[in-house]
């Protein structure tokens, strides 16, 4: 580079960096998108623009890849490590005709070296840099923009959004398989150019969405559709009101649930929440987002459906996605949540309302599905927990599916929509609202949300340790209906006005599919880890040492038995681990002469139960295979221990949303009690094929063993009442269980608040009806298949436990 040239640019790279505040997307790419960099880079940008090309200099500069402005030199040949694939200049095309060569030329001239050197292999990095991502309104007028107005257009940009500035770098692709595959012919490098240029317009509408309509004119769009012109007539006809008071309260329900989407809102809000994260959280850890990236680029229309444990979730996700370089969702919000001035900012964020319950109307029903429609047609992406509301317990809620039928009705009125819905595992090591949970739980009333008590809730911020977003698998709804309902595209375009008979079964299945997914990314943290050990020691207490070895035994649990290739653990040893813990000041310590004893308070112990229940389907399994072998002392085949399992597990899988199917079982048994060898807790005797219980190793054992003691407690609780029956009535099963459970919670000091819920109890009838244990007829009808179940599941409780089980039983039965 010529010397004065080199001064200009220094000039210009100084003052644009006064200016320009650039973030990369992913955060690392050299790392997560495997850059080497030892192989020369040649940089692709989508339009020829130096501003950006500066930018773009910056940050390379910054994470250390090769500068753009430095050519590479092949063969003794030098190339210009840069190209744009819209090469033209409107502006000043003659002066920087001096200083450029045709980027076809210069492509051209890569691929003939490829084509000669066989061991050469140059990166092609496509990069895009946004500055801003507004995608602007939809407009009448047409008057096209004269292309030279574009450069003033970027000035001015720089100035406005210079510090809100995007890179986005997409993955490498090598020049030595093009040269391969299609040669170094000029009519192939334009077709590749062609290529590249859809790439990045789909890529640009990822990340920036399609343009935002007019408010009202989507609302004309709406109301004027055949649909809700039947149902507004309909109305009116019942009624026997006046059309235009109809069409008045249909504007009304509209406009009541309707989002005002702002650019403009969504880069102060953007500044709010960096400062919010980085004031009050330890780190937020984002992980398989770029299945995702794929997706949106792809052309899917995206579902985000994320589990729902605190009102901090819709805020962190839309935040996430934003520096992820994708689109904000639209959210699917409770009308609780519009109340001044929280309302018409989230609706400026993208939230739309929605009534608790739509009852018996029918109007405010259409109108919502039909303006839910209309998102998916406009291709934007829509945020929905299907939870309902937050878990108050920590578990997954069992799925409300009303919202997820809309969704597929929405296919099945267009085959255009290619739908992927995105399940997503939200966690925290600190829920601002687990202490008000525990209170409604014990039966105080939920306070209504406003803004007051939102103030309330923000003076009382402080250090939430670390947050984590996990995205699971997704799933393509159009593929997930050819499997489950083959002839359904026959039928597009023909359930405008009548719902499908199939649709509750496939809309249940699919929830149920959804919850399991957002199960299968859970997220292991220091808080959760110690939290299961503790509450399923006796007392709540351990030694510091021991507490250590229990951690490196369930990290090698979930390392060596994997769950799922979406969950993720720790990536540090066990004494790091619990320091991390012990930072929370969430458990206490106790010392003496001989050493550290951690343990958790009897308060404490209610509210982090909380926490373990996040995680207990991941060690729910191993847990029940240590109860069984505990009450057999070891002494026990391995074929009994499966038979055992395979009658208890549906329970769990059901309550639990976990992942495993049953002709998967014997499988993941055998892999349990091989772990159980390797770590040296039990020993296998050969000739008898039944075990010897290592007792250095049994608190590992009984502590494993004991995260699923309340679970099966319960289990006993309802089996022991209808194991006297033939007959029950399933309200009072339901009334008698949850008062059993309450009292042998105050007798046994169980902590956990969901001990005694009637919706777990509701959840294991339906159980025990689906595998034919009880039928309904009216009353439940209980079969002789209880009592072996029962006999299996009272064995691997205490004794003292099932004896209060048995004798109270009677007092509540006379």
């Amino acid at each position: 580079m010529l010397k004065w040239l080199k001064c200009i640019f220094n000039i210009i790279n100084f003052i644009m960096n006064f200016f320009i505040k650039s973030k990369l997307i992913p955060k690392n790419p050299i790392k997560e998108l495997s850059f080497d960099l030892k192989r020369p880079f040649l940089y692709v940008l989508p339009y020829r623009s130096y501003m950006d090309l500066f930018t773009l200099r910056y940050q390379c500069k910054c994470i250390g890849l090769p500068d753009p402005f430095d050519k590479n030199i092949i063969k003794k040949k030098k190339l210009p490590s840069y190209i744009f694939i819209d090469d033209k200049s409107y502006i000043f095309s003659y002066l920087l005709s001096l200083y450029k060569m045709d980027s076809v030329k210069i492509f051209i001239s890569y691929l003939d070296l490829h084509f000669k050197n066989k061991n050469l292999n140059v990166q092609l990095l496509p990069v895009s840099v946004m500055f801003g991502r507004s995608p602007g309104r939809e407009s009448h007028l047409t008057i096209p923009i004269l292309k030279f107005l574009n450069k003033v257009q970027k000035f001015f940009s720089i100035i406005w959004l210079g510090r809100d500035t995007f890179i986005r770098f997409s993955p490498i692709v090598s020049l030595s398989q093009i040269a391969k595959k299609y040669g170094t012919d000029k009519i192939i490098t334009k077709k590749l150019i062609r290529v590249a240029r859809i790439h990045y317009s789909r890529q640009r509408l990822a990340s920036i969405g399609p343009k935002l309509p007019i408010r009202q004119d989507l609302f004309n769009k709406i109301l004027k559709s055949n649909i809700i012109k039947k149902v507004m007539s309909d109305e009116a006809k019942v009624k026997k009101i006046n059309i235009l008071k109809v069409q008045k309260q249909a504007k009304k329900i509209l406009k009541e649930i309707a989002a005002n989407f702002s650019y403009e809102t969504i880069r102060i809000t953007d500044r709010v929440l960096s400062w919010t994260w980085n004031r009050f959280y330890q780190g937020i850890h984002v992980n398989h987002i770029e299945r995702v990236r794929k997706l949106a680029q792809d052309g899917y229309e995206i579902i985000y459906i994320p589990s729902h444990r605190s009102h901090m979730d819709y805020l962190l996700l839309s935040y996430i996605l934003y520096h992820q370089g994708l689109v904000p969702p639209h959210i699917i919000a409770g009308n609780n949540l519009n109340f001044w001035p929280i309302g018409n900012i989230f609706r400026r964020l993208g939230a739309f309302f929605i009534r608790r319950s739509f009852g018996y109307n029918k109007l405010y029903s259409i109108i919502f599905r039909e303006y839910l429609n209309e998102l998916f047609f406009r291709g934007y992406s829509v945020e929905f927990f299907i939870e309902g509301k937050r878990s108050r317990t920590g578990r997954l809620l069992d799925p409300k599916t009303g919202t997820l039928s809309m969704t597929i009705q929405g296919i099945l009125n267009s085959d255009t929509r290619v739908i992927s819905i995105v399940p997503i595992y939200i966690g925290y090591e600190n829920v601002l609202e687990v202490s008000t949970y525990s209170k409604e739980l014990k039966g105080a009333t939920k306070k209504k949300e406003g803004f007051f008590l939102m103030l309330k809730a923000l003076l009382k911020l402080k250090n939430l340790g670390q947050g984590y977003v996990n995205f699971g698998k997704p799933i393509l709804l159009n593929q997930y209906l050819d499997i489950h309902v083959p002839k359904w595209r026959k039928s597009i375009n023909s359930f405008v006005y009548h719902r499908p008979i199939w649709l509750n079964i496939v809309s249940s299945k699919l929830a149920y599919k959804i919850m399991t997914h957002i199960n299968n990314a859970a997220a292991l943290n220091a808080i959760n880890l110690c939290s299961i050990i503790l509450l399923s020691s006796f007392q709540r207490a351990l030694t510091r040492e021991e507490l250590i070895e229990q951690i490196e035994c369930y990290l090698k649990i979930f390392k060596n038995i994997p769950y799922s290739q979406y969950i993720t653990i720790p990536n540090k040893n066990a004494k790091l681990i619990l320091e991390d813990a012990l930072l929370s000041k969430k458990f206490h310590i106790e010392r003496d002469n001989i050493g550290d004893i951690i343990f958790l308070s009897r308060n404490n112990a209610v509210f982090m139960t909380y926490y373990r229940n996040n995680i207990i389907h991941l060690i729910a399994l191993p847990a029940l295979v240590s109860s069984i072998i505990i009450y057999y002392n070891g002494n026990i085949k391995i074929s009994v221990i499966k038979y055992q399992t395979n009658l208890i597990y549906p329970f769990l899988k059901a309550e639990l949303f976990m992942r495993y199917q049953r002709k998967e079982l014997h499988k993941i048994i055998e892999i349990i009690i091989n772990e159980l060898k390797k770590q040296k807790i039990i020993f296998l005797k050969k000739e008898e094929q039944s075990f010897i219980i290592n007792p250095n190793r049994l608190r590992l054992l009984q502590t494993l063993a004991s995260s699923i003691k309340e679970i099966l407690q319960r289990y006993a609780i309802t089996l022991s009442l209808l194991s006297n029956q033939s007959v029950y009535n399933r309200l009072i099963l339901e009334k008698q269980s949850q008062i059993l459970a309450h009292r042998l919670s105050i007798l046994y000091g169980i902590n956990s608040p969901e001990f005694f819920d009637k919706s777990i109890f509701s959840k294991l009838i339906d159980t025990l009806m689906k595998e034919k244990y009880v039928n309904r007829k009216g009353n439940l009808l209980v079969t002789n298949n209880i009592s072996s179940l029962y006999k299996v599941i009272s064995k691997l409780i205490s004794f003292e436990i099932y004896l209060i089980i048995k004798n109270s039983k009677y007092f509540i039965k006379n």
